[in-house]
Formats: structure tokens, C-alpha cells, sequence
């Protein structure tokens, strides 16, 4: 099940770098990892769903090529955002 549009703009307003940010690696970070949570609760059920843990995997690996170019862009903003959404470092 997809994220509600009023769930979905609590996220983004929450991580965004500034007013009507949609984009940034924070925003796209952030949104990532809750479908990646989301999802990781479905296949706890359903542990047979390759198709979803192929879906998984996928999302795990944007995140973090996303993770990654922030890091190069800016080592600050990189660590700010894993320990906001949770991640280890």
C-alpha cells in the first residue's frame, strides 16, 4: 500500500532544506526509508515475496547511492540525515 498524500508531505516537510524542497537528497532519503520500512514489515509476513524483496533490495541500494553522493557533497548534512532517520553510520 503507497503512502498517503498527507503522510507523504508530513515526510517531506519535516526533511526539507528549504520551503517547497521536494528533491533534495534529505527529502528523497527520508521518503526511502519509510517505504523501505514499510515494506520491510510486509516481507516479515509474507517472507516468500521475491518480488517484493526484490523491490527491497532495490530501494535499499538507491538509498544509498543517495547517502553516498551526500556524503561527497557535504560529510555534515550526510550524518544529520542517518542519524534522523535512524540509520547506522
Amino acid at each position: 500500500m503507497p503512502l498517503s498524500s498527507s503522510q507523504k508531505k508530513n515526510i517531506i516537510k519535516e526533511f526539507q532544506t528549504a520551503a517547497g524542497d521536494t528533491g533534495s537528497p534529505e527529502v528523497q532519503i527520508a521518503l526511502l526509508t519509510n517505504r523501505i520500512d514499510r515494506l520491510t514489515g510486509h516481507l516479515k509476513e509474507h517472507g516468500h515475496d521475491a518480488h517484493s524483496r526484490r523491490g527491497l533490495l532495490s530501494m535499499i541500494a538507491k538509498r544509498r547511492r543517495l547517502i553516498n553522493f551526500l556524503s561527497k557533497v557535504d560529510k555534515k548534512r550526510s550524518s544529520e540525515i542517518e542519524k534522523r532517520v535512524g540509520l547506522k553510520s
